[in-house]
């Protein structure tokens, strides 16, 4: 016999919502991850920025924290937001190093930012799809002196984690840091030429907000007559080339 439409239509309905009823049930609540773990290690095994990976190696607490970022999380705010994201990806960074890959090669930099998927906040996501769909749409240049990519010419890994109550301090350091730091840029006041590192030829769109990279960057040179050439985009600017190398002291294998 068969069923009237709108009685057959309702019976097809109801395995649907009970399927749908199951997976709400069954998904893992989302929550508010503690960083407190992560900062104890980098503490312990950052200093200067560079990284004594062993020590994370042969770190229980790290596996844990690592495990702690693959489940679903919640964000009070934006700042809350960002200051897990940069978090996650130098966490992810670590264990990337760990895992055995360097990006102190062409193909080991595929492997390293685009093939290698990590579990984060209830999906898969590569370093370079979290650095580029996911951080960098948050609006915030200063993120290019936080994350770092295990490498020489990278940021300084900063000996705490990043919290939303003290984020705009930390990037501020970590931006003057950076800018100052006489590796990873270079100013000659009698020739007006900036030697740059490449961070500021890779992302020259992130910093345009300032009206152009020069302009960004005299925010936070120190030496004031630097900072007023550059602000009038009076420097004539070079590249430094990027050092790939380990930022510290390799993993066992």
């Amino acid at each position: 016999m068969r069923l009237p439409e709108p009685i057959r239509r309702r019976l097809i309905a109801v395995p649907a919502l009970l399927a749908t009823a199951a997976l709400i049930v069954c998904a893992p609540p989302a929550h508010a991850i503690d960083h407190a773990p992560f900062e104890a290690l980098l503490r312990a095994h950052v200093k200067n920025g560079v990284v004594d990976y062993p020590g994370f190696q042969d770190s229980a607490a790290f596996k844990a924290y690592v495990a702690e970022l693959a489940k679903p999380v919640t964000f009070a705010n934006k700042s809350d937001e960002l200051a897990f994201q940069i978090n996650a990806y130098n966490a992810l960074a670590i264990q990337g190093i760990l895992d055995g890959l360097s990006p102190s090669s062409f193909l080991g930099r595929a492997r390293y930012f685009k093939v290698q998927e990590w579990a984060l906040a209830g999906r898969r996501i590569t370093l370079y799809d979290l650095e580029h769909k996911v951080i960098r749409p948050l609006g915030e240049p200063r993120i290019h002196f936080a994350i770092i990519c295990a490498s020489k010419s990278c940021p300084f890994l900063r000996s705490e984690a990043y919290t939303a109550a003290a984020l705009d301090r930390q990037l501020d350091e970590q931006a003057r840091q950076f800018v100052n730091d006489s590796f990873r840029n270079r100013f000659d006041k009698r020739t007006r030429t900036a030697n740059l590192s490449e961070i500021f030829k890779w992302f020259d769109e992130d910093f345009r907000g300032a009206g152009s990279v020069q302009k960004f960057i005299a925010r936070y040179v120190a030496d004031p007559e630097v900072a007023k050439g550059l602000a009038d985009d009076g420097y004539r600017i070079e590249w430094i080339d990027y050092d790939w190398n380990l930022n510290g002291t390799p993993p066992r294998r």
